[in-house]
């Protein structure tokens, strides 16, 4: 599949949402996940200690998912051929620079979107210290449809605590 030329803007706008997704994945992957951890350690320090600024610049641009992401967008480009608005050669810049502000509009998402996930997980870590350990019911039980309060008898049939009734108020039945 080809590109959209000019004339068909809609499927450009398309591809331009498109696009940016594997750009923001890529240059989020590269700048953040742990699989790549001792190589961003190895450029984030080399970024801070090299002798030529040049240097210093090359391994910053793998710490920086702003930085690397005009470089993969630039690969997306070659391997794509994707313009916007125009067939020519303006087509493609203006295509690089919409592409960079989408794909991190998504990478700017995902981090918020992390963080919150984070500190909601770290509030229920704090409330389960402060109020103990909690109850888990077995994934077999909540599969079943057991509810986690009822007691399982030892001939393994579920049994009601104490004092509960059964189904439509009838007391329990004993197996």
């Amino acid at each position: 599949m080809n590109p959209p030329d000019s004339t068909q803007w809609l499927q450009q706008i398309v591809w331009l949402l498109l696009l940016a997704i594997p750009i923001a994945c890529v240059a989020w992957t590269v700048t953040h996940e742990e699989i790549f951890r001792e190589p961003r350690e190895y450029c984030a320090e080399r970024s801070k200690c090299a002798k030529s600024l040049l240097v210093r610049k090359f391994f910053y641009l793998f710490t920086c998912e702003y930085c690397f992401s005009h470089y993969v967008t630039i690969f997306f480009l070659i391997v794509t051929r994707y313009r916007l608005l125009l067939d020519d050669w303006r087509g493609y810049l203006i295509a690089f620079f919409a592409l960079v502000a989408i794909a991190n509009v998504y990478m700017s998402s995902f981090g918020r979107l992390r963080q919150e996930v984070k500190s909601e997980k770290l509030e229920a870590q704090k409330k389960e210290k402060e109020l103990g350990s909690p109850v888990v019911a077995a994934p077999s039980l909540l599969a079943a449809g057991i509810s986690p309060n009822i007691v399982v008898s030892p001939q393994g049939r579920p049994a009601s605590p104490a004092g509960a009734t059964g189904a439509a108020g009838a007391p329990p039945s004993r197996g």
